[in-house]
C-alpha cells in the first residue's frame, strides 16, 4: 500500500525535525512496517512510502495505523481522531435497522446514521490535494469520505442513498439465487450464506465487499444513510472468492477489522460529507452483538511479566537494559491498557485493533519489535538450553537414507478435497474421519489430508507435465484424522517415483520400479531394531491390483507400495507409470533406532557358494531366507539373490515355477575355513530348500 508522509505528519505533527522522510522509512522498516520504496513527491508534498504490510497487521494499513508506530518508535503523544459532530436534529422515530438472528455471528456491530439535506458535488481542499499525490480516483465528496476514512484510519464505511432504501436496514443472508447489481455494474446471483446489507425488499450491499449499484450516491441524492459496521472475517472471504471480488473493504475485513473503530468511522465521514452543508437527523444507530465484542474488543485482559520479557529478549547493548518502564511505555503507546500487579506483573488489556496479539509472548514480541533487534547483544545460548528433540536422531537418519537412495525432499499443501480423502486414506479405524475447514479456500482444499499421497501423486503429475521424465521423491509430514472435536495427528512418509530405474538381472523393465520402491521400504526398516519385515499382496484400492504389496513389521501393516491404479493414472492424464509408497512413520518412530557400529575386516579368503533351486510362485524371499538363517551357519556372512527365471514356455521352469539364483558368502574372522565345514553347511542349506518345497535346477 502507499503511505503520504505528508498525509502521517498530519497525525503526528511533532516528530523532531531531525527525523526526515528516509530516516522514517529506515526506523518504520527496522520495527517490521517495511518501507520499500520512498518516492520524492516535491518539496512541499513530502515523499510517497511503498510499504508491505504483512497480513497480520490490518491495524497498519492506513495512515494513522503508521502513525501510531511512529510514535510509539519516537515516545511521542498520538492526537486521537476529532470525531466532533455538529448537533444533530431531532427524528421523530430512529431509523429502522435489525440484524436477523441467523446473521448476528457475522455482523457483530452495525452502525447507521442520517444525514438530510446534503450536497453531493466534487472533493475539494485537503481531500482533492492528497488524493491527486496518491493518484486516488476522485468520484464525489460523498464516496471520497468514505475512501478517505479508509485510507486515513482504515474502517471500511458505505454510504447510501436514503431514498432508494424502502422501509430500514436489514442484516441477512441472502436468499440463494437472488440477485444484486453491485456497483461496477456486473449482475450477481447470491447463495444462501451470502451475507448482505438489505431494506425490507431488496439487497442493497454484499456485506463487507461492494455496494449495490441500485442505492448508489448519485448527483441527485439528497439524503444519505452512512454505514459503518464490523463484518466476520470468514464469511467476507468466502464471498468475495465466491464472486471473485476483491476490494479495499474486503481485504481489510478479511483480516480481522476493529470492532471499536466502526463508530469513529462513521463520525469522521458524516463530519466530512456535511462540510458541503446538510445536517443529522437524530442518533447513531449503534448495534452491537455482545458475544462479539467479547471476543475482539473485550477480551480478557493478559498477565506480562517484566522477568518474562527480560529472559526471553536476553541481553541488550545498553547496560540498563529492558526495564520496567520501557515495556509499560512501548506497551502504552500500542494501545494497551496496562493495570500494575503484584511484583513486577502487568495485566495488559489488548487493544481492539490488534486481534493478533493473545499471548504473553506476542506482548513480548512486541516490545522487541518496538526496542528494536538491532540493539541487542550477539550471544550464545546457555549449555542446556537447546535439546534435541526426542524424534530428531530417527528422522535425520530416515531423511539421509532416502537422499542416499536418490529421493529428493519434497513439502505438498496439508489440504485435500473430500475425493481425494476418500480414496488415498490408506486405513481407517473406527471413529476416524475427515477433518473438514470451516472456512476451505476452495473444494479442492476442504479437507485436512489423512494422506501424503494426493499431494505426492500432484508433485509428480506436475513433473511429467514439464517433461521431466524421471523423478525420485519423498515427502516426511502429518496427517490427520478425528473430527473437529478431536484432531489425531500421526507422522506419515510417503515415496514417489516413476521414470527410469537401474536394471539388472532380477527384474524386468516394467517391474524394476516395484522392486526399487520395496527395497527402499526395506532399507528404511533396517535402521530399526524389530522381528521381521513381511509382505502381502493385499493393498489399497489406490493401487493397481496385482502390482502393490503391504509391507509389514509383527503383523501389523507398516507401508503401502506399488504402481498407481490404472484408473487413477488415466484420470490424472499421467503420461508413464507411477509408483508410489506410504509409509506409517509414527509406527517406525515407536522402534528402537539401531546403533551403527563397525567391526574389522577379516583377514581370510572368503568363499562364495551359489545353488540354483525351482519354487513355486507362492514361496516368498523371506520363508526362503529365514530357513537358511535359522541353520544358524555361524560363518555365513551374506546371502544375496542374484537372479530369477521364469520361462514363459514352461520348458527349463515349469509353469507357475520360478528359478531363484542364490549366492552365499562363508568368511571366517579368526581362520581359513576347511573343506569338510563347508561341504557339511553346503548340504544343509540344500536340506532346508528342499524341505521347503524346492528342487534343484538341472545343472546345479
Amino acid at each position: 500500500m502507499n503511505i503520504l508522509t505528508k498525509w502521517l505528519r498530519t497525525y503526528v505533527p511533532n516528530i523532531p525535525a531531525s527525523v526526515d522522510d528516509h530516516r522514517l522509512a529506515e526506523d518504520l522498516t527496522l520495527r517490521g512496517i517495511a518501507v520499500e520504496g520512498v518516492h520524492s513527491l516535491g518539496e512541499n508534498d513530502g515523499h510517497l512510502f511503498e510499504m508491505d504490510i504483512t497480513t497480520n497487521r490490518v491495524d497498519a494499513m492506513n495512515h494513522y495505523g503508521i502513525a501510531r508506530e511512529a510514535a510509539t518508535i519516537y515516545d511521542l503523544p498520538l492526537p486521537p481522531l476529532d470525531t466532533t459532530l455538529p448537533a444533530a436534529n431531532p427524528a421523530a422515530t430512529p431509523f429502522p435497522v435489525r440484524i436477523e438472528a441467523d446473521a448476528k455471528a457475522l455482523c457483530g456491530r452495525f452502525t447507521a446514521r442520517v444525514l438530510r439535506d446534503v450536497t453531493i458535488a466534487s472533493s475539494t481542499g485537503i481531500v482533492s490535494e492528497l488524493f491527486s499525490l496518491l493518484n486516488q480516483k476522485q468520484i464525489s465528496n460523498a464516496v471520497d469520505a468514505s475512501n478517505f476514512v479508509l485510507l486515513g484510519m482504515g474502517h471500511p464505511t458505505h454510504a447510501f442513498d436514503l431514498d432508494k432504501i424502502e422501509g430500514g436496514i436489514v442484516v441477512r443472508l441472502a436468499h440463494k439465487g437472488e440477485r444484486l447489481k453491485l456497483l461496477d455494474g456486473t449482475d450477481r446471483s447470491l447463495e444462501a450464506d451470502d451475507l448482505v446489507v438489505a431494506d425490507e425488499r431488496k439487497a442493497l450491499a454484499l456485506a463487507g465487499v461492494m455496494g449495490g449499484y441500485d442505492s448508489m450516491i448519485t448527483a441527485a441524492t439528497r439524503n444519505i444513510l452512512v454505514e459503518a459496521a464490523w463484518f466476520d472475517p470468514a464469511s467476507v472471504r468466502r464471498s468475495a472468492r465466491r464472486h471473485g471480488l476483491h476490494t479495499d473493504a474486503s481485504h481489510r475485513f478479511e483480516r480481522g477489522a476493529d470492532f471499536n473503530a466502526a463508530p469513529i468511522a462513521n463520525a469522521l465521514v458524516s463530519k466530512m460529507v456535511l462540510l458541503s452543508g446538510g445536517h443529522i437527523e437524530g442518533d447513531l444507530i449503534d448495534i452491537v452483538v455482545p458475544a462479539i465484542a467479547a471476543r475482539t474488543a473485550s477480551r480478557p485482559p493478559v498477565s506480562l511479566s517484566v522477568k518474562q520479557v527480560q529472559r526471553h529478549l536476553g541481553t541488550t547493548l545498553a547496560p540498563e537494559g529492558i526495564t520496567r518502564e520501557i515495556v509499560a511505555q512501548y506497551l502504552t503507546s500500542l494501545g494497551c491498557s496496562l493495570v500494575p500487579q503484584e511484583a513486577d506483573t502487568f495485566a495488559a488489556a489488548l487493544p481492539s485493533w490488534r486481534l493478533d496479539l493473545e499471548r504473553e509472548i506476542d506482548l513480548i514480541e512486541e516490545i522487541a519489535r518496538v526496542y528494536g533487534y538491532n540493539k541487542f547483544a550477539n550471544t550464545l545460548p546457555a549449555p542446556g538450553i537447546v535439546v534435541a528433540q526426542p524424534l530428531a536422531a530417527i528422522e535425520a537418519a530416515v531423511r539421509q537414507r532416502l537422499l542416499s537412495l536418490g529421493f529428493s525432499e519434497s513439502i505438498s499443501s496439508t489440504f485435500a478435497s473430500q475425493y481425494e480423502s476418500d480414496l488415498y486414506a490408506a486405513s481407517k479405524s473406527a471413529g476416524e474421519g475427515s477433518i473438514a475447514m470451516e472456512n476451505p479456500l476452495s473444494d479442492e482444499a476442504k479437507l485436512l489430508r489423512p494422506s501424503l499421497i494426493p499431494g505426492m501423486v500432484t508433485m509428480l503429475a506436475h513433473n511429467l507435465n514439464r517433461d521431466v521424465r524421471s523423478v525420485r521423491l519423498f515427502e516426511q509430514g502429518t496427517v490427520f484424522t478425528g473430527s473437529t472435536n478431536k484432531v489425531a495427528e500421526s507422522a506419515n512418509l510417503s515415496l514417489g517415483l516413476t521414470g527410469d530405474s537401474a536394471t539388472g538381472t532380477l527384474y524386468s523393465a516394467a517391474d524394476t520400479p516395484f522392486y526399487e520402491l520395496k527395497g527402499a521400504i526395506e532399507s528404511l526398516s533396517s535402521l530399526v531394531d524389530h522381528s521381521g519385515l513381511a509382505f502381502t499382496a493385499v493393498a489399497p484400492k489406490w493401487l493397481e491390483p496385482g502390482r502393490s504389496a503391504t509391507a509389514l513389521i509383527a503383523g501389523k501393516p507398516i507401508a503401502h507400495f506399488g504402481e498407481l491404479a490404472t484408473s487413477e493414472q488415466a484420470a490424472r492424464k499421467l503420461r508413464q507409470p507411477v509408483h508410489l509408497a506410504e509409509i506409517d512413520l509414527a509406527a517406525l518412530y515407536a522402534l528402537p533406532l539401531k546403533k551403527t557400529t563397525a567391526r574389522d575386516l577379516s583377514r581370510f579368503q572368503a568363499v562364495e557358494r551359489d545353488f540354483s533351486f525351482i519354487f513355486p510362485d507362492t514361496m516368498q524371499w523371506a520363508t526362503i531366507a529365514a530357513a537358511i538363517q535359522a541353520l544358524a551357519i555361524p560363518d555365513l556372512k551374506r546371502l544375496t539373490p542374484l537372479e530369477i527365471f521364469r520361462d514363459p514356455k514352461g520348458r527349463s521352469v515349469p509353469d507357475a515355477h520360478f528359478a531363484i539364483l542364490l549366492r552365499c558368502v562363508f568368511q571366517s574372522t579368526e581362520r581359513t575355513l576347511r573343506e569338510d565345514e563347508l561341504t557339511a553347511w553346503w548340504t544343509a542349506i540344500i536340506a532346508a530348500l528342499t524341505g521347503l518345497g524346492g528342487t534343484i535346477r538341472d545343472g546345479q
